[in-house]
């Protein structure tokens, strides 16, 4: 089982679009993958909630986390088989880190946690609340972004992770995205 949760050797950038929810992390992992014309992980734990909550009505349990966290490696891995040079995921298993402790008392099963800080990535790009909140059936904290926030940054730095805060309208994070990448990429080709 934890197997599946490891994730694998790959030779490709690995960019993770990381914060909370509602802060333009889908729309910028869509145009950098446009742009830079790679594959892009999708995030998993959408696809999954939505067919729960569609099948059964019900919100995210703890049961539910390793199957989510299962389902984002096992795209994670086989999308960075395929990368060239360049992958941009939309979270990682530390974004689910982030997200158990704070939904279940600080509670992260051990198995997430393991992998969540050993998995490698060249940069997190997260993305402030700056942009306006944008309800649906499965967002529910549009009143403790900064909270929220504070978490996802915390959890960067306390596991020494490399990021850069994104903020400004769409453009703006696209432009100054496509920019930290090329320096990213620029190294890796001297």
């Amino acid at each position: 089982m934890e197997e599946k949760l490891a994730q694998r050797p790959a030779s490709c950038i690995k960019i993770v679009l990381f914060g909370p929810e509602s802060t333009g992390k889908t729309t910028l992992s869509e145009d950098l993958a446009e742009y830079f014309n790679v594959p892009m992980v999708k995030e998993y734990m959408r696809e999954y909630l939505q067919e729960v909550w569609n099948a059964e009505k019900r919100i995210c349990e703890p049961r539910d986390i390793i199957p989510i966290a299962e389902g984002q490696i096992k795209t994670e891995n086989k999308l960075a088989q395929q990368a060239e040079d360049l992958l941009i995921c939309d979270t990682d298993l530390l974004e689910l880190k982030v997200y158990s402790e704070a939904y279940y008392e600080g509670y992260c099963d051990p198995r997430l946690l393991k992998h969540a800080l050993k998995n490698h990535y060249h940069l997190y790009f997260l993305t402030y609340i700056d942009v306006p909140w944008t309800p649906d059936d499965l967002r529910d904290k549009p009143h403790d972004r900064e909270g929220m926030f504070q978490r996802f940054q915390n959890a960067l730095e306390q596991h020494q992770k490399p990021y850069f805060i994104l903020k400004g309208d769409r453009e703006r994070r696209l432009e100054i995205a496509v920019k930290k990448i090329n320096e990213l990429l620029k190294i890796r080709k001297t």
